[in-house]
């Protein structure tokens, strides 16, 4: 019997120098090792580099590679949130991120995995995860802290919510995504508080990692722009949110000062570019 159809997405923001061998490695190694059908879709989120062109080039060896190009910003969120429209297309639908951290086999463990659950994700701080390099001291420390403050607002019980390899059902997919709002690095609090108010089982599984070099992330910026993401996440669940609507104007000019992404509404859907065949 052949293997559930999969759809693996990589949101990626100027990507050139880090993308071409994790589209080689994966494509090959489950065009190898995965009997169901299989495709790779790269979401460009206002890429200023040649990560398009990179991306056209291996996808000349490979049928299995295609792509969405958003020339505007939309945030990696943002592009995830395009990318799962695709859902439809397979039986699973998943991420990994542009820069490797996650090899394919490991990958392929969590989609082995899915059995009698909804979504499997992988985890960094689980006892039998394998990592070959970690974050920096203060990377793990803001990660840490990041994880008290959603497990106090959301006690989904999750220990790694952050872990760019998550793979779930298509159905799953298509309940949830109206709910999907959160365009920045939040987006994933977004998803996996969505897939539990939804009553989804969710399985966390140690994986294995590595730091890679060349993070687009400012740590400064970039944690406070998640902390009001996740706080607006949980204000959007509580009896309060409607009465909140006159700081609207407020909330866009604080995501613009600090030149995130700011969260999506239902008048915010994009179009994509077709892949060219």
């Amino acid at each position: 019997m052949s293997e559930p159809s999969l759809l693996l997405l990589i949101p990626a923001y100027n990507e050139e120098a880090r993308i071409e061998p994790v589209l080689r490695d994966f494509a090959d190694f489950f065009g190898r090792n995965y009997s169901g059908q299989f495709q790779l879709v790269v979401v460009l989120n206002g890429c200023r580099d040649n990560t398009l062109g990179v991306v056209q080039r291996v996808a000349k060896d490979f049928s299995s590679i295609g792509w969405l190009d958003f020339p505007a910003a939309i945030g990696k969120g943002g592009a995830l949130i395009e990318g799962l429209k695709l859902a439809g297309h397979a039986d699973l639908i998943g991420y990994v991120d542009a820069d490797g951290a996650t090899p394919p086999h490991a990958y392929l463990d969590l989609v082995k995995k899915i059995g009698a659950v909804d979504c499997v994700i992988g985890s960094r701080w689980l006892a039998g995860a394998v990592i070959h390099q970690s974050q920096t001291g203060n990377r793990q420390f803001a990660s840490r802290v990041f994880h008290l403050i959603v497990q106090s607002l959301f006690w989904m019980n999750i220990r790694d919510t952050q872990c760019g390899a998550k793979v779930m059902r298509r159905e799953v997919v298509e309940k949830i995504h109206p709910a999907l709002r959160i365009a920045d690095m939040a987006f994933d609090i977004n998803l996996l508080y969505s897939m539990k108010r939804a009553g989804f089982r969710i399985l966390e599984v140690p994986t294995e990692w590595t730091d890679k070099a060349g993070s687009k992330v400012a740590l400064g910026r970039s944690s406070l722009t998640m902390f009001l993401s996740v706080v607006r996440v949980r204000l959007i669940y509580s009896p309060f949110y409607q009465l909140l609507r006159p700081l609207r104007p407020l909330e866009g000019w604080i995501y613009k000062k600090l030149r995130a992404p700011q969260p999506l509404s239902v008048s915010d859907v994009q179009s994509p570019k077709p892949k060219a065949d």
